[in-house]
């Protein structure tokens, strides 16, 4: 990955630009992400192996289970407000070492209190390296290609849902629990070694050299009414997803299923693999506002599929969720730099707290609506909380219209000025 750092360049159009060099770092960008996030959605697969485990609610279950997302957000807003300076590369590979130990820890408790706090350990862990990665591609991909490096950042999350999660299902019923969260652990460890070989040939890129960015305001940035819209369509966004994907699991044993097969249901993130790259096309076409609408519109209508008795179109919905939510959210993360450009790193500790934070309230909220009013309630309560999400992306329209004037204003002008 060398090469990247634009201030290297000597000319505006860097070495990245050809498209097989967008691959090669794109696929190393998506793989980082997919070590990243591996087991934040993993455990998933395996809820009701879980909840006869330990004995407890399916409620009680999922909110520990995604106790991560708590840990998440808090990591996300600290390295927003403390890691202005921090070494990107070293935060990265450090933090994935770290997360290998609590995930090991998780295969030796059966204490419904211990397994959560370990998972919140997890989410630490997971979201310093998260941001920090966001951070980095952020500031130094030159502004029309972020939007893609984002968009491979999130293929990467979407194929650790869709692979995690199969081969957790996949290990849990062939070799138990503790197996399943010993094999993750070496993932764990196999991220920090991709990290530390691979960024290390851009470390001079990792530190931040932007004295605007040292001089940013945190004020600023959370001030920032775009922002704060970006910002509450991530909350909902995961709100959504967390929401979703962890109680369709009881939906789906309902309908039949065992474990190794709720494993397999999710292939219905493969599509997702191929349209998520899209993110960078439909931004550049549509605006983020735009997008951001019709994504959530989709997820909208495959959530609505749901509440049939189908095992096929319950597929095909969920398949439609998952494309809409991850696209959305490639679309939303790629605002985020644009809008705060002098706060790049606590831009994004903010919307991966505001994220997080979101899924934590939809594992709480719908879990106590499926327990006390069934799944058909929860999934208008889904439905609803994506059509506030397409409210909130319209002030994104004003941003695009804002940026399309300043750009024609700024040809004009040099149009005007006289060549030597």
């Amino acid at each position: 990955m060398a090469n990247l750092d634009r201030a290297t360049l000597p000319a505006p159009v860097s070495v990245l630009a050809s498209p097989a060099a967008n691959r090669w770092h794109f696929g190393i960008i998506a793989l980082i992400a997919f070590l990243t996030l591996v087991d934040l959605f993993a455990a998933q697969a395996i809820l009701p192996s879980l909840q006869r485990e330990f004995g407890v609610s399916r409620a009680t279950m999922g909110l520990a289970v995604n106790a991560s997302t708590f840990g998440m957000a808090a990591a996300g807003l600290a390295v927003g407000i403390f890691g202005r300076n921090l070494d990107r590369r070293n935060g990265i590979w450090i933090s994935l070492t770290l997360l290998a130990v609590p995930t090991l820890l998780l295969s030796t408790t059966r204490d419904i209190a211990i397994f959560a706090g370990l998972r919140v350990a997890q989410g630490l862990c997971m979201a310093t390296a998260f941001t920090l990665t966001m951070a980095y591609l952020a500031e130094h991909f030159p502004a029309e290609r972020a939007t893609g490096a984002l968009a491979a950042y999130v293929t990467g999350n979407v194929a650790s849902n869709l692979f995690g999660r199969i081969l957790s299902a996949a290990v849990a019923d062939l070799g138990g629990l503790s197996i399943n969260f010993q094999t993750f652990a070496l993932l764990n460890l196999a991220g920090a070694a991709l990290a530390w070989t691979t960024l290390k040939r851009t470390e001079r890129m990792m530190p931040d050299r932007d004295r605007r960015s040292r001089n940013g305001n945190w004020r600023s940035v959370l001030g920032n009414r775009r922002l704060q819209s970006v910002l509450a369509i991530g909350f909902l966004i995961l709100f959504v997803f967390i929401g979703t994907y962890t109680y369709v699991n009881f939906r789906l044993v309902e309908l039949g299923l065992s474990p190794m097969q709720l494993g397999l249901v999710y292939f219905v993130f493969l599509p997702s693999l191929f349209t998520t790259p899209l993110g960078g096309l439909i931004s550049r076409c549509l605006g983020a506002a735009a997008g951001i609408v019709l994504t959530l519109l989709l997820a909208a209508l495959g959530l609505i599929t749901l509440m049939s008795s189908s095992l096929a179109v319950v597929l095909a919905g969920l398949s439609m969720v998952a494309v809409g939510t991850f696209l959305a959210q490639a679309l939303a993360t790629s605002q985020v730099g644009r809008i705060a450009e002098a706060e790049k790193a606590a831009a994004s500790g903010a919307y991966l707290a505001s994220y997080y934070t979101g899924g934590l309230f939809g594992s709480l909220v719908i879990g106590q609506i499926y327990d006390r009013f069934g799944w058909n309630t929860s999934v208008l309560v889904l439905v609803a909380m994506l059509v506030l999400g397409m409210l909130f992306a319209v002030p994104l329209r004003a941003m695009r219209d804002s940026y399309r004037n300043g750009q024609e204003t700024a040809l004009s002008n040099r149009s005007r000025q006289p060549h030597p």
